[in-house]
C-alpha cells in the first residue's frame, strides 16, 4: 500500500523545496497533508494541480501518517518528532535535534542507506547540508583507498541560514548598487555582500563553530568510521544558493587522480566536471536546482604520500536538505522498511 505523507514546516524555505522534489520525483502516496505553525495554518498551497490548506501542527495531525518529512527548528522537532513517531510514522527530520543520538540513524542514501534497517525511535536524521555533499564524494574514495584525514574549507551560500538571510543579502546588494548605505545587519554575523564571513555560526568548542563540529561528528557517524580525522573551516560567501567545498584528503593506500575520477564517475548521485584547461569545473550557479553532487579539480597532493584535492559543489536546499530527505523516504518505500500497519 502506498504511504500517507505529512510535510511539517511546509511553508518554509526547505518545505517549499520538499514539495517541489516530491513532485519532480513523482513520489507515490495515497494521501498527503501539509503542516505548519499558527502563523501559516490556513494558507492555501498548490501541489500537483490541487489546492491544499495548510493544517496546524498538532499531535492529532499525525493520525494515520506513515512518513513525516519535517523541517522545523530543533526545539520544535524535539517536541513533535517523538509525537509523530508514537503515532506510528517514520519521521525524517531535517533539524539538528537528533543527528548525534545513537538510537537515530543519520543517513545519506548514497552512503549508508542500510542504516535505515533499524529505526528504534521512529526517527531518521537528515544530516547537515555541508556534511551531506562532502560524504557523497568521500564514500567511493574511502571504499577505494580508506581515508585517514579530511581537511575541508567550505564556501557556504546565504540561503543556508534561511530565507531571511537571503533577503538580507539581496537588500545589501541592492543598496550597494544604488550607492546607499547597507541596511543594518540582523541575520548574518556581519555584512555579507562583498564579504566572506568565517564566523556566521554559533561558537562551539576550542575555537570551532557549531557548523564545523557538526562536520566532524556527522562525517564519522555517517561513514561508520570514528578513525577518520576531520579538520573543517566553514565560511559564508555572498552566493544565493549552492555550497562549495575545497577538500584535501589523505589516504591509507596509494590512489591516483585517474582512479579517483573513475570511482566517483561510477558512484550514485555524483557528476564529474573536471577539465580545468577548458574551464569545466563545478560551479555553485550550475548546481542550483540540481539534486546531484558535482565534483572536479581532482588532483594529486604532492605534500603527502597518498593525497588528493577535490572541489565539491551542491545545491544546499536540495541535496543539502529537501532532496536527501525525500531520497530517504524513497528508500524506505522501495525496500519495504516502513512499519507494517
Amino acid at each position: 500500500m502506498l504511504p500517507s505523507v505529512a510535510v511539517v514546516g511546509a511553508t518554509g524555505a526547505v518545505g517549499e523545496i520538499m514539495r517541489q522534489v516530491l513532485a519532480e520525483h513523482q513520489f507515490a502516496f495515497r494521501a498527503i497533508k501539509f503542516l505548519a505553525s499558527e502563523k501559516s495554518a490556513g494558507k492555501p498551497i498548490d501541489f500537483l494541480g490541487k489546492k491544499h490548506q495548510v493544517e496546524l501542527l498538532r499531535p492529532e495531525a499525525f493520525a494515520g501518517i506513515d512518513i513525516v518529512l519535517s523541517s522545523t527548528p530543533a526545539s520544535i522537532s524535539r517536541e513533535y518528532s517523538p509525537i509523530a513517531a508514537r503515532a506510528g510514522a517514520i519521521v525524517i527530520d531535517n533539524s539538528s535535534a537528533w543527528r548525534m543520538d545513537p538510537a537515530v540513524p543519520l543517513v545519506v542514501p548514497e552512503v549508508n542507506a542500510d542504516a535505515l534497517k533499524k529505526i528504534p525511535k521512529g526517527i531518521v536524521a537528515n544530516p547537515n547540508c555541508s556534511t551531506i555533499q562532502m560524504v557523497v564524494a568521500l564514500k567511493p574514495l574511502h571504499d577505494l583507498a580508506r581515508i585517514k584525514r579530511v581537511v575541508v574549507a567550505t564556501y557556504q551560500a546565504s540561503s543556508g541560514k534561511g530565507a531571511k538571510a537571503l533577503f538580507e543579502l539581496e537588500a545589501q546588494v541592492a543598496a550597494i548598487g544604488r550607492g546607499e548605505p547597507v541596511p543594518k545587519v540582523s541575520v548574518h554575523a556581519a555584512q555579507l555582500a562583498g564579504n566572506v564571513l568565517p564566523h556566521d555560526w554559533k561558537a562551539g568548542e576550542d575555537g570551532y563553530s557549531e557548523e564545523e563540529i557538526k562536520m566532524i561528528r556527522e562525517t564519522r557517524k555517517i561513514m561508520g568510521d570514528d578513525s577518520i580525522q576531520v579538520s573543517p573551516t566553514t565560511a559564508r560567501v555572498p552566493v544565493r544558493i549552492g555550497h562549495s567545498e575545497a577538500i584535501n584528503l589523505e589516504f591509507d593506500r596509494p590512489i591516483t587522480p585517474e582512479a579517483a575520477r573513475d570511482a566517483l564517475r561510477r558512484a550514485p548521485g555524483i557528476i564529474i566536471v573536471d577539465d580545468y584547461a577548458k574551464g569545466q569545473v563545478p560551479l555553485a550557479i550550475d548546481a542550483t536546482g540540481r539534486d546531484e553532487v558535482f565534483v572536479g579539480r581532482i588532483r594529486r597532493d604532492a605534500t603527502v604520500a597518498n593525497g588528493l584535492n577535490l572541489w565539491v559543489v551542491a545545491d544546499n536546499l536540495r541535496k543539502g536538505a529537501a532532496t536527501n530527505a525525500v531520497q530517504i523516504a524513497e528508500v524506505l518505500v522501495q525496500r519495504g522498511w516502513l512499519p507494517k500497519k
